[in-house]
């Protein structure tokens, strides 16, 4: 098994996990750390051996075998191609860029120079939803009627609570679909098999000025500020989104996106209808799986690698009755993306590349475009 040398751009709250589940490989060391705020302490307190406060001269030094990006998406674009164009293989955190247009470029580079690229859509890495996944693809589940659910957080219940991601020079046009609608997107159309091919979307922001701290905090961080520590911003992007789709396999679906839902921390929810039977699986309750019948007893299946399907048992670590959740899908995601870094596996697998995030791109711009001119967008329109 070869031994990867990784370095990390980006080192708050998601930076903290990815370098966490790296070391849960084995073979990936994590040599440094690149963050213009506070890096000398971030990699202390990670016990990363180096920190640097510029990702070039980190890069440059170090030589690594692979970057993982987890700085605000308008820094994608120039972070990724600055490693590919060292040969660099990078594992990208969504929304993949903050323009198509760099997406594209991005993905050609990838392309041209054979370059195995990662993209951190972990969610599909969930045991029971891989299991659906397989379900589907085995026949289990019949032709798909529709699929519907949502993602729902409340850490922007409050006109108080703040982050980089309101402020669409850093994060484009959408947030809350761009953030956590392209996760559910994804899944959906991983687990039924089936592209989005035409959108519907509604947009609202209820929260028109917020409060922005006038000292950096970051992100779940829960820290408390004084009245005359703010200033009133007017907020542009969406707080909420409901979007319709339409699927190339015939099938409809629904999604209801929210990051001011209060008591929801971070629930994903997909419901899958089909012509034998249904699926509903519950992030909250990520080990356990509902199949719904017409004619007999429903079913809850849980994780358990002795009884799911083969491929859902190699992404599971534990045996049945041993949780594991959101820290794991990282893992599982990483394993799988360095597998195809060793073997040079340029057309990817299981785990999400950068054509991926394009397509994740693509369907955040038609539903952005649907959202503002108030009708149905196809995807290849875009």
């Amino acid at each position: 098994m070869k031994k990867f040398r990784a370095c990390v751009v980006g080192v708050g709250f998601i930076g903290a996990v990815h370098v966490e589940q790296l070391r849960r490989l084995g073979n990936v060391e994590v040599v440094a750390i690149a963050d213009p705020a506070g890096a000398e302490e971030k990699a202390a307190a990670l016990c990363v051996p180096k920190a640097y406060s510029d990702y070039r001269e980190m890069i440059d030094t170090e030589k690594p075998d692979t970057v993982h990006i987890c700085v605000p998406n308008n820094l994608h674009y120039e972070v990724a191609m600055y490693a590919m164009e060292r040969g660099i293989s990078p594992i990208c955190e969504k929304p993949f860029s903050k323009t198509l247009e760099e997406a594209r470029a991005l993905v050609a580079y990838a392309k041209e120079h054979k370059i195995v690229t990662g993209f951190n859509f972990n969610c599909r890495y969930y045991p029971q939803a891989m299991q659906m996944r397989k379900m589907v693809e085995k026949g289990d589940v019949g032709d798909i009627f529709s699929v519907h659910g949502g993602y729902l957080q409340d850490w922007l219940f409050l006109d108080t609570d703040y982050s980089w991601r309101l402020e669409p020079e850093q994060s484009g046009a959408s947030r809350a679909f761009a953030d956590i609608g392209s996760h559910w997107t994804d899944l959906a159309e991983t687990v039924i098999g089936s592209k989005a091919v035409e959108v519907f979307a509604d947009f609202e922001t209820f929260h028109k000025t917020r409060k922005k701290p006038l000292k950096p905090i970051a992100t779940y961080s829960g820290m408390a500020l004084r009245p005359e520590d703010y200033q009133e911003v007017p907020i542009e992007t969406e707080d909420y989104c409901t979007v319709l789709f339409k699927f190339a396999n015939g099938a409809h679906g629904c999604c209801n996106i929210h990051q001011a839902f209060a008591g929801r921390k971070n629930q994903m929810l997909l419901d899958v209808a089909g012509s034998k039977c249904s699926l509903h699986w519950d992030s909250e309750d990520s080990n356990e799986l509902w199949i719904g019948h017409r004619e007999r007893f429903n079913e809850r299946a849980p994780k358990d690698p002795s009884i799911l399907y083969p491929e859902t048992g190699a992404i599971i670590s534990y045996p049945g009755g041993h949780v594991e959740g959101f820290p794991d899908t990282f893992k599982q995601n990483f394993k799988c993306i360095y597998k195809a870094i060793e073997e040079g596996n340029t057309e990817g697998g299981e785990f999400a590349n950068f054509e991926d995030g394009l397509r994740e791109m693509l369907v955040c711009e038609a539903v952005v475009r649907s959202a503002k001119e108030g009708r149905w967008v196809k995807i290849d329109e875009i």
